[in-house]
């Protein structure tokens, strides 16, 4: 483990474990982002603990995940993606202490990572933001009063087709297949329908 005492090398487990803990916060799903980003904050925080740093950059780097996550989940607005982009890019690269510059990174490698890190931040937090504002595709509440036709028999359970798709559907009385049926109501995934006049 001795590669990771590498401030280059700690650097650059540092910025991936970022970028991939912002994707899982923002695109859960597998779990294999949140493994990989916790894997990489694992093996960084091992090298934090054995490189001297600065307490300033790893509370900058930390502030940062503040106004991402404000950005995306609480305002939805732009603009809070400029500080937390900032703030991480640069706690991450004056993080590690050198006796002999500013920075222990190889200034043309953090210039590369930073450019790279701040394209992929950007695009992630300005597609979680048009995703957020996004009507969801399968509003359930825009099928009530549609008119679609029944595919089986209904009484107390039976198939309709509504808007472009077939659902499970309940009825009081019983309506024949065939016939032209009024959505009333839903319960949960099942239409609640009568026959259409």
């Amino acid at each position: 483990m001795n590669f990771l005492l590498d401030p280059n090398v700690a650097y650059l487990i540092l910025v991936v474990g970022v970028i991939l803990g912002m994707l899982a916060l923002f695109t859960p799903g597998t779990g294999i982002l949140e493994i990989g980003a916790l894997f990489a904050i694992f093996l960084a925080g091992y090298a934090m603990y054995n490189l001297p740093i600065r307490l300033w950059a790893l509370i900058l780097l930390a502030v940062g995940v503040v106004p991402f996550f404000f950005a995306l989940r609480k305002f939805k607005q732009w603009y809070w993606l400029v500080p937390a982009i900032v703030s991480t890019v640069v706690g991450s690269v004056f993080l590690f202490k050198s006796d002999t510059s500013l920075t222990a990174i190889n200034p043309i490698f953090a210039t590369l990572v930073s450019i790279i890190s701040v394209v992929l931040m950007w695009f992630i937090g300005i597609k979680s933001l048009e995703a957020l504002r996004l009507r969801p595709s399968q509003d359930l509440s825009r099928l009530i009063n549609k008119i679609g036709e029944a595919r089986t028999d209904i009484l107390n359970e039976g198939t309709v087709y509504v808007g472009g798709e077939d659902w499970t559907a309940r009825s009081e009385k019983k309506i024949p297949s065939g016939s032209q049926v009024k959505v009333i109501a839903r319960e949960g995934l099942v239409l609640l329908v009568v026959k259409a006049e």
